[in-house]
């Protein structure tokens, strides 16, 4: 069998067009096609505006500029994720604040966020960044909910979960990043992602001003809408109007943006996320049936309405031999993630082993099997063939 990664991209020729027509266009970057991904990605989830940026991490780090993170304020989200969803709080001097996981969805538990919410007077977290792990949609109503409560924003970290959805109480499919629930959710277009861009990301929200905000951050604070103009006429060098090369740099902002062929890129894969979801999906359903009554296996993804399958993760005691074997027979599985909390740098601040126990026993356990949608059926046969025999052969 030849090597079967966890998570790979899959690129058509007519991604490859697409690209080729754009190298060949007058624009590489700020042309037309950003507009066009931009919207085109609004539609496909629901929500009012998106903003496109170079990666998953400037869009937590716009997203949480745009909200006004500054030193003092505490934000509370979850271990088990990429160390992103906590950095983009301390890029803007903010104290990051870990709430564990519920250890049967690997979700941050609402339960943990509410208890610290009132166990401190009220004023004293900002904000929630609760992340769709794995592509397991959060319940957003419920945190919107608490967040309302606390006087606290929301930014979903959705980069597992273009496509994924929750019900709500009344029984409406709630997409992932739609703007109803979240006032801002951000995707990644990492090569491993749903959607490849190479690199990429996006910002979504159905909030007008902060629309307007990330636009500005995303470009070096600069505005060139004359309506927003602050110098006068007469310094800016015109007459009776301003001239049309002007432009102001109002605020610090980044050079974050995506460029038009990666764009061009993302409108490809965009065209077929759905057909990869229902293979993601069929694939999840196959690792489901093959390894649901196996005792060795703690936990795993399952089947979820609406999970969007960025990962599907089981939990078994002899991880470390299971991961080897798997290795050893071309299968090079995963681990998502190390807790955040035990990095380095958070334990630095005053994290430490055992603050979290459902976090921290997660990761002793838990492996990530390839999921991606050219995994072909054979592939999957076997991935789940040499998953049993690893279990086997651990006891052994």
């Amino acid at each position: 069998m030849t090597p079967i990664p966890y998570g790979k991209q899959q690129i058509t020729d007519g991604d490859i067009q697409l690209v080729i027509d754009v190298l060949k266009s007058d624009y590489l970057t700020q042309g037309p096609k950003i507009l066009e991904f931009e919207r085109a990605m609004a539609s496909y989830l629901g929500c009012q505006y998106a903003v496109a940026v170079s990666n998953g991490t400037a869009a937590l780090h716009l997203a949480a500029l745009a909200l006004g993170v500054k030193k003092g304020q505490k934000i509370i989200t979850t271990p088990i994720t990429f160390a992103a969803s906590a950095n983009c709080i301390r890029y803007c001097d903010g104290e990051v604040v870990f709430a564990d996981i519920d250890p049967e969805t690997y979700l941050l538990d609402i339960q943990k966020v509410r208890n610290l919410l009132e166990s401190a007077p009220k004023g004293t977290y900002q904000g929630i960044i609760p992340v769709d792990f794995s592509g397991r949609a959060v319940d957003l109503e419920e945190f919107r909910k608490l967040a309302d409560e606390f006087g606290c924003w929301i930014i979903e970290d959705a980069c597992h979960s273009p496509g994924g959805y929750f019900m709500d109480s009344n029984g409406v499919q709630q997409n992932c990043g739609n703007g109803n629930l979240a006032d801002l959710s951000i995707f990644s277009f990492h090569p491993v992602k749903h959607i490849a861009c190479g690199e990429g990301g996006m910002i979504t929200t159905n909030n007008k001003a902060l629309y307007q905000k990330l636009l500005q951050l995303r470009t070096h604070g600069i505005v060139k809408n004359e309506h927003l103009f602050t110098n006068s006429i007469e310094l800016a060098g015109g007459d009776s109007t301003y001239p049309n090369w002007y432009m102001e740099m109002q605020e610090l902002g980044y050079n974050y943006r995506l460029t038009d062929f990666q764009a061009a890129l993302g409108l490809g894969q965009l065209s077929r996320a759905e057909h990869g979801l229902e293979i993601r999906r069929s694939i999840a359903k196959k690792y489901t049936e093959a390894f649901k009554n196996v005792p060795q296996i703690k936990r795993m993804s399952g089947q979820v309405i609406g999970h969007a399958y960025h990962l599907y993760v089981i939990e078994v005691e002899e991880r470390l031999f299971l991961y080897n074997y798997l290795k050893d027979n071309n299968i090079f599985a995963q681990i998502h993630y190390f807790p955040t909390h035990l990095m380095p740098y958070y334990q630095n601040l005053g994290w430490k082993e055992g603050d979290f126990p459902h976090a921290e026993s997660y990761y002793k356990n838990c492996i990530s099997l390839p999921m991606y949608p050219s995994l072909t059926d054979e592939q999957v046969e076997y991935v789940v063939e040499t998953v049993l025999k690893g279990i086997k052969a651990s006891k052994e």
